[in-house]
């Protein structure tokens, strides 16, 4: 390595592992707390948080270098610690960096007081939502099976109030892949997003777990739901077709190159 120039990478961390407060149908990361002997994903320690923080300044060369988080749900380890991350950013960053915070977070945990923190650390907030209501509703739906729709507007508005710099994820499944449109002309008009990121929903399984990823990896507990493996002939019933997809991305981008080129 003494004799290597340092190449910039980009690495998401996860400090809450696979806990979340919802139960999204098609997230098979859930599933990974049968990887913990306790069946429960555990918090990034503040040791480890230091670590972290010291060797990534450490191994990238700059100018930049994102300290970006994720889940699970990344808000579930608490302000505090992204408080401590962004001093320990700031203290072991050489001179010649500069750091860019930034989270995916499902929105619903979001209030005025992380919003404030994220707006005075320059955070690039990315909220995962699926379009209107009753799309979104389909397979984000919280613990209880209910729709996260009404919770996760609440955040993207609360982070619209204090100015910070927020875009969309959106993923493409079964339940919106026939309303392309729909789901642009929501996230342009009402939520007046100007950046979108589209991804396809493909969720592998063979003939042993199809019925069970059938039934969704969100509603299920403990040795219910299976270990997700990226492997498998078959896929689920959530699972966005490819002449679908194919439609959903001609439709939008014949709309957007009418009309939105430099603007979304």
């Amino acid at each position: 390595m003494r004799n290597q120039r340092l190449q910039p990478y980009h690495l998401l961390a996860k400090p809450a592992g696979a806990a979340c407060n919802l139960g999204c149908q098609y997230c098979f990361f859930l599933s990974k707390e049968h990887l913990y002997p306790t069946r429960e994903s555990p918090l990034m320690s503040e040791p480890l948080l230091e670590t972290y923080i010291r060797q990534l300044m450490q191994s990238s060369p700059g100018p930049q270098v994102d300290v970006a988080w994720q889940g699970g749900e990344p808000m579930l380890r608490g302000l505090d610690f992204f408080r401590r991350s962004v001093e320990l950013a700031n203290q072991y960053r050489g001179s010649h960096q500069r750091v860019q915070h930034t989270m995916q977070t499902n929105g619903t945990l979001i209030d005025d007081e992380w919003a404030a923190f994220f707006k005075q650390n320059n955070y690039l907030v990315g909220i995962s939502i699926d379009g209107p209501r009753a799309l979104h509703d389909s397979y984000r739906v919280n613990k209880r099976g209910e729709g996260s729709f009404d919770d996760v507007l609440r955040g993207w508005h609360c982070l619209q109030r204090h100015r910070v710099d927020v875009n969309v994820l959106c993923t493409i499944n079964a339940a919106n892949g026939d309303h392309p449109l729909d789901v642009y002309r929501f996230f342009r008009d009402e939520l007046q997003a100007q950046y979108i990121q589209l991804i396809p929903i493909v969720e592998r399984a063979t003939a042993e777990t199809i019925a069970l990823a059938n039934q969704g990896w969100g509603g299920m507990k403990g040795t219910d739901r299976p270990l997700y493996r990226q492997a498998g002939t078959l896929v689920t019933e959530r699972t966005v077709r490819p002449e679908q997809f194919g439609r959903f991305l001609i439709s939008i981008f014949d709309e957007w190159v009418r009309r939105d080129v430099g603007k979304v």
